[in-house]
């Protein structure tokens, strides 16, 4: 079986062809603020975004014809359980429609899949969305009535990286307690217990570290100030798109502030630092959560990199649990096993429901 991998992010598209397991390729195209910001919404990056798989896929002289399956991460539609999912219609465009309520381009890998897919009527799979919700109550209520924390994440990397780990130490996921930290473009951190995300930071919803490309947590009075010269469209663009290191220096690119820094930039030196520095406050949170019970500290994604990130995060953090490096992700991979296992009658792909996993509390009616 050959299948079609793709992954886009806040600031790159990934995709990978597999023939079975066999990587046949996997690339990466970063794509810088400046074009992004070009198109109005994560909507209109669709042709560009898809240009992009289409060409990758002809410079490695593979054609749309011989894929067997698309797989596509996704995110941005109603809530749903981890999990394989086929992807139809009604999920296409309950992702196109940000039914979730939140606007994140990995909404584009299951609109590219079911696009294509459809073209070569072939099958169409997603796996564990950015907006899977395995939030406990607690986590869910703010002070308002009715208006409640979203579960948002990196959840694809976070869980396949958090399984890895788990096998390492002989373990099953399901048996332990895990700080998983996606960090790249996008920061997510969130407390893993027993196999289900109970907490963490919401991705694109203005919550958590500063990050490439997002604002992060900003104390509720400063954003009304904000929103006195500015509209709610570019602030929410300053939660997904236009924050952190693009709204500082223009760039949403880690390696141009980091060199920023290297050569004596004050400004950028201190930005690196409190995302740094964000990033830990928000380990300890999530060690709150877990009672101090924690197995390991894990850091994954492209940022990871850069080894002062993991070198701060120990002199904050270390004393809480032991400290793991996953360089880059797993995502390409998970995707594509989970998808074979559908395929080969191993599992059975979700369907789904057109209906969030939590819609409010008996209180709300």
């Amino acid at each position: 079986m050959r299948l079609l991998i793709i992954n886009p992010g806040s600031t790159s598209t990934k995709v990978s062809v597999f023939d079975d397991e066999r990587e046949l390729f996997t690339e990466s195209v970063f794509h810088d603020a400046p074009v992004l910001l070009g198109y109005p919404t994560t909507n209109d990056q669709l042709p560009f975004r898809k240009k992009v798989v289409l060409d990758l896929l002809d410079s490695h002289g593979i054609p749309l014809s011989s894929i067997d399956a698309f797989v596509g991460r996704g995110g941005c539609a109603y809530s749903q359980p981890s999990g394989v999912m086929a992807i139809d219609r009604t999920l296409y465009e309950d992702t196109r429609d940000d039914r979730g309520g939140s606007d994140h381009p990995a909404k584009l890998g299951v609109m590219m899949a079911y696009e294509l897919g459809s073209e070569c009527g072939k099958p169409m799979f997603t796996l564990d969305p950015t907006n899977v919700d395995e939030l406990i109550p607690e986590a869910r209520i703010t002070g308002l009535k009715g208006v409640y924390r979203r579960a948002q994440s990196h959840v694809l990397n976070q869980k396949g990286i958090a399984r890895l780990h788990a096998a390492k130490l002989g373990k099953a996921y399901g048996e332990c307690r895990f700080i998983v930290c996606h960090i790249d473009g996008g920061i997510t951190i969130a407390a893993h217990r027993d196999g289900r995300m109970i907490d963490g930071t919401e991705g694109a919803g203005g919550d958590g570290p500063l990050t490439p490309t997002r604002l992060g947590s900003i104390p509720l009075m400063e954003t009304a100030g904000y929103l006195e010269s500015h509209t709610p469209q570019e602030l929410e663009a300053m939660c997904s798109r236009s924050g952190g290191f693009v709204s500082h220096f223009g760039t949403s690119c880690a390696d141009a502030v980091h060199a920023m820094a290297e050569a004596g930039d004050d400004h950028a030196a201190l930005v690196w630092r409190s995302m740094i520095y964000q990033i830990a406050k928000e380990i300890g949170a999530m060690a709150a959560v877990l009672e101090g019970r924690v197995d390991a500290i894990l850091l994954t994604g492209g940022l990871m990199r850069f080894s002062d990130i993991s070198e701060g995060i120990g002199r904050m953090c270390s004393w809480i649990a032991p400290i793991s490096v996953y360089r880059g992700e797993v995502e390409q991979e998970v995707l594509c096993h989970e998808a074979l296992k559908v395929l080969r009658g191993e599992a059975e792909a979700r369907v789904y429901t057109g209906k969030p996993v939590f819609s409010g509390f008996p209180w709300d009616d």
